[in-house]
């Protein structure tokens, strides 16, 4: 009876799953409640899978990967790949495949996609091409690089902590390279030489870097002893701040437009200038400039990263402040508000200085806000508080702090030091506490949907395990290869993750299937673990559909795909390590 319990559990999460009538999260909280209702598990079985290490490790490694993101320190790379492939739309397209997928070998895939997409984008106007033939590829190359360490996807985490649950020990830091490796190579050499021939060329995609960029006016003052002071004021940020222009300088009583007046930067001068948020903030860091000296001592680049968020806050109609100078008005006089910039639809202001300023409906101020009191604001109705560009600050100055915790998480990791868990959770301690990465974001970071999945399968699991389910369920498979040798087995199995993959999650799919594959070698009374490393490349293998991944869903959009685009390339690759998993992995893992 428990059987059929567990049977009808299972196909309905099936149904749920591939339908999406549900969303992923609120069905794997259903299959939580219905195997505790139906008395199959206890409370606490039930809603062990949120204590579970995968479940934690993931987490964290979610708010690693977007402390990477935030600083640079993977977006660094992206930008040069564009500096060193001009002129070169093939040697784009190679050093997009490679460094994508030594990326993803070592952080959470989807962030490196999406990461990459704006490159990507960037690459096919460079070049004349659409995006749509290279985002699906993209996705590839970072699913296939992911299955080459053990933190290169969530998968394989889950599949190391239930391995170990079972008694067979974890997954080693790059255990599976041996594989992953040459999988690796030969889907990434099969990807390159392809994708000419069976990606589309969709002419409708809109280039991105054709859209504006947001700017704003912000006021810069020349210390003594400041590096650029003789510097022409074009050259002088040009290098590092692309989107910087000096619009204005003021000596004392006399204004030079940079351009057309022969001028050299000296100290105390005040610079009017336009740049994008990220570009204002980092120059901030900098010793090289400094805010007006009638704001000095007010805005702390290090407290900023730390402490406060940096949000546009935009005048109302109706608000009180409309028509006030900026200097007078309460947002001036906060404590612990700084305003850093001004935009306006004519991106100008006729005053002298920016304190000066009328405020208009419509204007918006790109501030330094204190945690404390957006609450406040949000509910006072003198302004919007918009906090989307906070998230798009990228915060540069701390980047070597994230490449370090980084590679310390990996080497740790690596060598046995700790648990990969234990290096996760310190590697998110470092990351907030040096400032890489805010508490606020670090909680917005960490993909609940995906977690809250992860702990019902683990549930579904365990309730398939203690059913008896998962041996039945193995039997009934192993007729089906009956009389076969355990490489044939192996390689129907294989089979059947990839396929079961392609409709369900991957970590989903690794989750239920991982019982059933250990239950079939013990009837096989072979050695468990080919079985497990093959439950990790399969659940792995999902390039037939958009939705059998996350990465396949974020290219889907911005290539303006078809379902059959998929088809083209995943087919084959789904061949490649169907092939190459069968021959290999008992050869490497031996029976």
């Amino acid at each position: 009876m428990t059987v059929t319990i567990v049977t009808l559990i299972l196909l309905a999460t099936l149904v749920l799953l591939i339908t999406e009538r549900l969303p992923v999260d609120l069905t794997a909280i259903g299959i939580m409640v219905a195997l505790a209702l139906c008395g199959v598990l206890s409370p606490a079985e039930a809603a062990a899978g949120f204590a579970n290490p995968a479940v934690i490790t993931i987490g964290a490694m979610f708010i690693v990967s977007q402390a990477m993101i935030r600083t640079g320190a993977v977006g660094f790379i992206g930008a040069r790949v564009i500096h060193w492939a001009r002129g070169s739309e093939r040697r784009a397209f190679l050093l997009v495949l490679g460094i994508a997928a030594l990326a993803s070998a070592f952080i959470n895939n989807t962030p490196v996609v999406v990461l990459f997409i704006p490159v990507v984008m960037s690459l096919g106007c460079e070049f004349g091409q659409s995006p749509s033939r290279y985002l699906i590829p993209l996705s590839y190359a970072s699913i296939l690089a992911g299955t080459c360490t053990l933190i290169g996807t969530s998968t394989n985490i889950i599949v190391s902590d239930l391995s170990a649950a079972y008694g067979f020990g974890p997954l080693g830091m790059f255990e599976l390279a041996r594989l992953g490796v040459p999988i690796a190579v030969v889907g990434l050499t099969f990807i390159y030489l392809a994708t000419p021939r069976l990606m589309p060329n969709l002419a409708s995609v809109v280039c991105e870097h054709d859209a504006p960029h947001r700017r704003y006016l912000a006021e810069l003052s020349i210390p003594r002893g400041s590096p650029l002071v003789g510097l022409a004021p074009g050259a002088a940020f040009a290098e590092r701040f692309a989107s910087l222009e000096v619009v204005e300088l003021v000596r004392y009583s006399h204004v030079f437009v940079p351009g057309r007046d022969p001028v050299v930067l000296a100290a105390d001068d005040l610079l009017l200038v336009k740049a994008s948020a990220n570009d204002l903030v980092a120059v901030l860091h900098e010793n090289g400039v400094e805010l007006p000296p009638t704001q000095q001592g007010i805005f702390d680049p290090e407290r900023t990263a730390r402490e406060t968020l940096i949000v546009e806050l935009i005048i109302p109609p109706g608000s009180s402040l409309q028509g006030q100078r900026l200097v007078e008005s309460r947002l001036f006089k906060e404590p612990g508000l700084h305003v850093i910039a001004i935009r306006r639809s004519r991106l100008h202001y006729t005053e002298q200085n920016m304190r000066d300023v009328r405020l208009k409906t419509g204007d918006i101020l790109l501030v330094r806000c204190p945690q404390g009191c957006l609450e406040e604001m949000r509910g006072g109705g003198e302004v919007i508080v918009v906090e989307d560009v906070h998230h798009e600050i990228i915060h540069k100055s701390k980047a070597l702090w994230a490449g370090l915790i980084f590679l310390g998480l990996v080497v740790a990791a690596t060598t046995g030091l700790a648990d990969i868990m234990v290096c996760a959770m310190a590697a998110v301690f470092l990351m907030i506490r040096s400032g890489c990465i805010q508490l606020r974001d670090a909680y917005r970071a960490m993909q609940a949907d995906v977690l809250i999945l992860i702990a019902g399968a683990i549930a579904l699991g365990t309730a398939m395990e203690k059913s008896g389910a998962s041996r039945l369920y193995a039997e009934l498979f192993l007729e089906l290869f009956s009389g076969m040798g355990p490489t044939a087995i192996l390689g129907g199995f294989l089979l059947l993750t990839s396929i079961s993959t392609q409709i369900l999650s991957n970590n989903a799919t690794a989750a239920l299937l991982l019982p059933i594959a250990v239950s079939t070698a013990a009837g096989l009374g072979v050695d468990p673990k080919p079985f497990i490393i093959a439950v990790c490349f399969g659940a792995s293998a999902c390039f037939a559909t958009p939705i059998g991944y996350q990465t396949n869903l974020l290219v889907y959009g911005p290539g303006n795909y078809r379902f059959s685009d998929f088809l083209k390339l995943g087919i084959p690759l789904n061949l490649i390590i169907l092939a190459m998993g069968t021959v290999l992995i008992p050869l490497i893992w031996p029976f």
